[in-house]
């Protein structure tokens, strides 16, 4: 296909890919394309006869698949964002056929005995830190993806790496259907009371875009609760909408996920065994800072007593409530975030669904995010309306440093629509690389509903904190300056990744820049002091729920992984499988439902969080940690802000995370500052 724009170069500033001219049939002749000449390079590095030396053997293979990558990266950022009919058929296509290159290159035996050479006099070669630690990293991957194995273990090993990526593509698939299947109906607004003017709004917007005039439809959230939960006054509104989003998944349909899991389950735990390890989780954890599952069950175990503790007098707090209206019930999942919002205004004077119009989108972009992070790391954001992103709805953002060079380019995706999965990520789009003299293109998408034309945006607390969040991970992309782009951005350790955008979410309420962007939408006044306190003051409200519902998820997760190869052969009852796990830790409170149930557990059955959903919780160790060193050294200042991204944000993944760590804190991390800001010391 000679006009097809994904076979050279983009011209577009920083490599951006032109989307305009790129349709779907441009996909897969790209991608068969760019494996052949992947293989070709590699084909070249192990044809050299002289012995390997780090010039003739590492830098080709950073310099290869350049082409692959481009496309992919191209390619998959369509397929999470705007994931039509045509595109999900394309991925499912190229689903195996990745698995299989990717293979075809971790499993090559001539290439693996070059770099076990490098490795095996690793301490002669005279290499600069990055250069050994590329060493060091290529080859533990490769020993961790089986290149060591006979030639019958490789061939059985790329079946099954083959069989689970269609598996994970379709669990992705069936779950996106679903979701969009079970968007609740409303034919009432009465319905809906307790929804601001907006949020109507999107709704009947929503309804609108399904041929569903005079109607209203929520749409569903990755998680199992729903922002909308604490604000409907309907009661059996709220029982509908955790039912739909509950329900995922698991209704016999089409779009079932049960046997999709529970395959994927036993083949992770048959490749574990292939490859030497008792579990799956084993496996993951062994090439983590974690180390072991022993470890992260150990903290996880550690957590689960005083949050289900905790959860338990927050649920006596809200039945008291219950107990003193004209008609009482016992509290259910569904009234829990209604019921503690009444709690917040009774013990906080505090209702945070009114806070609404003061986090207009625009404002918490510009004035918070972007102000954060130019008040800290001195960059500027400049948008490039004359660059198109792969959706109307994306924004192109050029960065800028404090000395005007050129960093690279910031993709906002903000609202959500049927073609998008759930839930908020960041992704990059191109690599930053001195090798290969590359800027980085990095996007972050979020869900929020899309208002009516001419309506404002405006945000909850929860999606100002998710912007925050996601803008951390943008950072870390933007900034990583590295040599190889095997280091590139945010490739580092699963359980370190969600480390530095932690760290980005304790701007939300730094005065100076809750004062900039908390502006009241129609009046410009700013978030009242006595709100602010307000807050700050509840900021360990509810983190029993908000605790117990994330380590549920993530022990369901250690649970499912945990399985050796016999147990996971074994004939399993999903939902019997969730309940025992859950009992096991103590978190099965049927008030506080686990943030994600398996049949819709995106992270862990089509994502990359399988056996690592721990992540969140270890990285906020090193977070809370994090967050102290700041205050105690005077918070948002140029100082703090260039210690931070030289000595952490810029090294990538060139270096152990936890020893770049060391070097920015000056110590290992501690506990205590995560146990007080989750109320888990009394």
């Amino acid at each position: 296909m000679a006009d097809n724009p994904l076979l050279s170069p983009s011209t577009l500033p920083y490599g951006l890919p032109d989307y305009a001219a790129i349709r779907p049939e441009h996909y897969l002749p790209a991608f068969e394309q760019a494996f052949a000449e992947h293989k070709a390079e590699v084909a070249r590095i192990t044809a050299v006869r002289s012995m390997p030396t780090f010039e003739n053997t590492l830098v080709p293979l950073e310099e290869s698949g350049r082409l692959l990558g481009d496309v992919a990266r191209t390619f998959y950022t369509v397929s999470s964002a705007d994931a039509t009919d045509e595109i999900q058929a394309i991925e499912e296509q190229l689903a195996p056929l990745m698995s299989a290159h990717q293979d075809s290159i971790q499993l090559d035996s001539a290439l693996f005995w070059r770099i076990k050479t490098l490795h095996d006099q690793l301490d002669d070669l005279g290499l600069e830190p990055e250069e050994r630690y590329l060493v060091e990293r290529h080859f533990t991957e490769m020993s961790h993806a089986g290149a060591g194995l006979d030639d019958a273990a490789k061939a059985r090993l790329t079946e099954l790496n083959q069989r689970l990526s269609t598996l994970t593509t379709q669990f992705e698939k069936n779950l996106l259907a679903d979701t969009n299947d079970l968007a609740v109906v409303f034919d009432d607004a009465a319905q809906l009371d307790g929804l601001s003017d907006g949020e109507l709004s999107a709704a009947a917007q929503a309804a609108a875009d399904r041929g569903l005039d005079g109607k209203w439809v929520v749409t569903l959230t990755l998680f199992t609760g729903h922002p909308y939960l604490s604000s409907l006054t309907d009661r059996s509104s709220r029982e509908r909408l955790l039912a739909a989003s509950r329900s995922r998944g698991s209704r016999g349909n089409d779009h079932d996920n049960r046997a999709t899991l529970l395959e994927i389950v036993r083949l992770r735990a048959e490749r574990a065994a292939l490859l030497g390890y008792d579990s799956h989780a084993a496996y993951v954890t062994s090439d983590e800072t974690a180390g072991s599952p022993a470890a992260v069950h150990s903290l996880l175990r550690e957590l689960a007593v005083p949050a289900a503790r905790n959860a338990r007098r927050e649920q006596a707090k809200l039945q008291a409530i219950v107990d003193a209206e004209p008609s009482p019930f016992a509290v259910a999942a569904h009234d829990w975030a209604f019921y503690t919002e009444k709690v917040r205004a009774a013990e906080y004077d505090l209702d945070r669904a009114a806070l609404r119009p003061w986090f207009e989108a625009e404002r918490v972009l510009r004035d918070g995010v972007f102000r954060a992070a130019t008040d800290l790391y001195g960059i500027t954001f400049t948008e490039r309306d004359d660059l198109q992103g792969y959706h109307p709805d994306t924004r192109v953002f050029e960065v800028h440093n404090a000395d005007g060079s050129a960093l690279g380019l910031y993709v906002l995706d903000l609202y959500t629509r049927d073609t998008k999965r759930g839930g908020a990520w960041m992704n990059s789009i191109v690599l930053q690389s001195r090798l290969r003299g590359t800027a980085p293109i990095v996007v972050n998408n979020l869900n929020v509903p899309k208002p009516a034309a001419g309506q404002p945006t405006l945000l909850s607390l929860d999606e100002v904190t998710t912007l925050f969040h996601e803008f951390g991970h943008a950072l870390h992309g933007l900034f990583a300056t590295v040599t190889y782009p095997h280091f590139a951005g945010t490739n580092v350790f699963r359980d370190f990744v969600e480390f530095p955008s932690q760290v980005n979410e304790m701007w939300i309420y730094w005065p100076e820049i809750l004062a900039s962007y908390a502006r009241h939408i129609d009046t410009d006044e700013p978030l009242p002091a006595e709100v602010v306190d307000k807050l700050h003051a509840s900021e360990a409200f509810n983190q029993g729920f908000a605790t117990s519902e994330y380590l549920a998820a993530a022990w369901l997760d250690q649970a499912w992984h945990s399985l050796t190869a016999e147990e996971s052969a074994a004939d399993i009852d999903v939902a019997e499988f969730e309940a025992a796990a859950l009992a096991d830790i103590g978190l099965d409170n049927p008030a506080v439902p686990t943030r994600y149930s398996s049949t819709y557990f995106a992270h862990v059955f089509s994502g990359g969080y399988s056996a690592g959903y721990y992540s969140y919780i270890w990285s906020e160790v090193l977070d809370a940690d994090t967050v102290e060193w700041f205050r105690e050294n005077g918070g948002l200042r140029r100082e703090n802000g260039d210690r931070f991204r030289d000595r952490l944000l810029g090294v990538g993944g060139s270096k152990d995370p936890l020893e770049a760590y060391r070097d920015f804190r000056g110590r290992d991390a501690v506990i205590q500052p995560l146990l007080e800001r989750r109320g888990l010391t009394g």
